[in-house]
């Protein structure tokens, strides 16, 4: 109608045509893209995309053709040049893989320090602050004469028994212990001297030389007691950090095997004053203030304290160390001047770690069963030393 090919009667309703022939333009539009369609007139496609007659698409085509690396077996490329590449010459026939001087690289795994390290460096510190000298702990294998005897500990002592001491097999005895030395500690051990009654037993040098896995570090600290006398005594102030093994059962807080930390001062006159002064110097940079002492027994010191803190977490005061006053009937025997006085304290380095990261089970921290994640994460040990 709107081109006048046909007419609308509206009385009639009929619809009767005008046009003996027409022409349709849209058609030979229609066909003239189809027959060029890349030189088609932009408005004249336009206007046929309007009326939704035409869509563009696009069409892409490739020519492939063989290059000069072209195949029919795929070899993978080399990543390195190998010692056996260059002595059989085989380098000359492979193909290299180019290098990708942009990419990362695989992450370096490096080494991590355990926990129980990071907590020992800090006490070693301390320590060094207080301008004490670390002592040689590399003997881990002690004979019971320097572990128990040298420490007036009698050859009947529970401690000295397989159940709670490993014993070497092979050796089964220590080869050298200074003899003149012995004697003297034999001689303390059955009659007594210097006002001492001794232990009243017959003392057996095989007992002594038998060796061990040293059960504390105060074996440590005999040996280099005697070292001072010997050589001349000065004052000294000594500590060690350092593996010590005992046959318990195993537990959530024990092991066969744990760390223990020794600090001891070897000087004129001094008392029990004196002791609980540097004990609570000591424990003060660690970030304990509120101690108490708790009378004790030990072989070799007298007189003995437990020492007990606050702790403000467990709300529960904790037993965290041991101490005393090393007997005249240890020291004498060394040719230490009478008036010499040592007073020593320790405690476990696995306690202070556990409570300093929060662990509960001491087979988490130290073991088999150690989480290496946890190795590897674990936060910076920092203790409030001031």
């Amino acid at each position: 109608m709107k081109s006048k090919w046909i007419a609308f009667d509206a009385k009639s309703g009929m619809v009767t045509r005008k046009e003996a022939k027409i022409e349709d333009t849209t058609r030979q539009q229609l066909e003239s893209i189809k027959n060029s369609p890349f030189s088609a007139d932009e408005t004249l496609v336009n206007n046929l995309k309007k009326r939704k007659l035409v869509s563009p698409m696009v069409l892409k085509s490739f020519q492939v053709s063989k290059g000069v690396k072209f195949s029919l077996t795929v070899k993978k490329p080399e990543a390195d040049l190998t010692a056996e590449m260059l002595s059989n010459g085989a380098w000359k026939d492979v193909e290299f893989k180019d290098y990708n001087f942009n990419s990362l690289g695989a992450q370096n795994s490096g080494g991590y320090l355990h926990p129980l390290m990071k907590v020992r460096n800090e006490f070693r510190e301390i320590f060094l602050e207080l301008g004490f000298e670390e002592m040689p702990t590399n003997m881990w294998v002690e004979s019971s004469f320097w572990n128990f005897d040298a420490l007036f500990q009698p050859q009947q002592h529970p401690a000295r028994d397989a159940h709670d001491t490993f014993f070497i097999s092979d050796p089964a005895n220590a080869l050298s212990v200074p003899e003149d030395y012995m004697e003297r500690v034999k001689a303390m051990h059955t009659s007594g001297g210097h006002g001492s009654l001794g232990w009243r037993y017959d003392w057996k040098i095989e007992e002594a030389r038998k060796n061990i896995l040293r059960t504390h570090t105060t074996a440590v600290s005999s040996r280099m007691l005697y070292k001072l006398a010997q050589e001349g005594f000065t004052p000294k102030k000594y500590f060690s950090i350092d593996r010590v093994f005992r046959n318990e059962a195993l537990d959530a807080t024990h092991l066969a095997e744990f760390h223990q930390i020794e600090g001891l001062i070897a000087d004129y006159n001094l008392n029990l004053g004196n002791l609980m002064g540097i004990i609570r110097e000591f424990f003060a940079r660690l970030g304990m203030t509120d101690l108490r002492f708790k009378p004790a027994y030990n072989p070799y010191t007298e007189p003995s304290m437990e020492i007990f803190a606050y702790h403000p977490g467990l709300k529960k005061w904790v037993e965290i160390g041991n101490s005393g006053i090393f007997r005249p009937e240890m020291l004498l025997p060394m040719n230490l001047p009478p008036d010499v006085r040592v007073i020593a304290w320790g405690l476990s380095l696995e306690r202070p770690t556990m409570i300093k990261y929060g662990i509960s089970n001491i087979r988490d921290l130290v073991g088999h069963k150690i989480d290496m994640d946890f190795v590897r994460s674990n936060p910076i040990c920092r203790l409030d030393k001031y």
